[in-house]
């Protein structure tokens, strides 16, 4: 072992799925790309409670949207083999065991094949992408490379302005359950992975409608403030 690696922890090999991944992103998305022609990956964690480091995840659920629609046949549930830790987050996503577990690897596999290139979307997305990059951290990866755009942000941005500060605003006012009730989403299936990326995918399609309205027409007018 080096003094670097013993410094900084062994480095972790990388795996060729992970090396074909980082590969996709030699060419970046065109600035002026229109909205309508972006594929976005909209994603959702559950998981055994609230700290990235301790917790991990339960399940895992995700559905592209490209030209103002979803590609319902692209939608993604994986389920992973965990110790539930936290009954209080049992108490909300209600998983304890589910009848189909994907081993650690394929789920890191398929999730890379999955996201691709696109551009990853959720609603407070940055815990979501903190869990996602510590299981993928044991095949070499150590950042997800993709755009990002959150729709709690998003929304915030759009109906406030790029300088409001949300810590002003009412408690909740920009959470998923508020905003799906403001843009007339009805809640269906909410607190499991698949469910709420199903919501946010909803939600992304209002936000993106509603952000041509306002003169926000391409790839870096959408991602300028994020």
């Amino acid at each position: 072992m080096g003094i670097l690696d013993f410094l900084w922890g062994k480095k972790v090999p990388k795996s060729n799925f992970v090396e074909e991944y980082e590969g996709l992103f030699e060419k970046k998305i065109p600035a002026i790309r229109p909205i309508d022609q972006l594929t976005f990956v909209v994603l959702d964690t559950e998981t055994t409670g609230l700290n990235p480091k301790k917790d991990a995840i339960v399940s895992f659920g995700g559905i592209k949207v490209k030209g103002y629609s979803m590609q319902i046949q692209s939608a993604k549930e994986m389920y992973l083999e965990v110790q539930v830790k936290n009954n209080d987050a049992v108490k909300v996503h209600e998983i304890i065991q589910a009848n189909e577990i994907i081993p650690k690897e394929d789920f890191a596999k398929e999730l890379l094949a999955f996201v691709g290139a696109d551009i990853i979307v959720g609603q407070h997305i940055g815990f979501d992408m903190l869990m996602l990059e510590k299981e993928l951290q044991a095949y070499g990866l150590k950042k997800l490379l993709n755009p990002v755009v959150d729709t709690q942000y998003l929304a915030i941005r759009l109906e406030k302005g790029p300088h409001y500060d949300a810590s002003m605003g009412k408690p909740g006012e920009f959470g998923l359950d508020s905003l799906c009730e403001r843009y007339g989403i009805p809640l269906d299936d909410r607190h499991t992975a698949a469910g709420d990326a199903f919501l946010t995918a909803q939600l992304l399609m209002k936000l993106l409608k509603l952000a041509e309205q306002k003169g926000i027409k391409d790839f870096g007018a959408l991602t300028r403030s994020f």
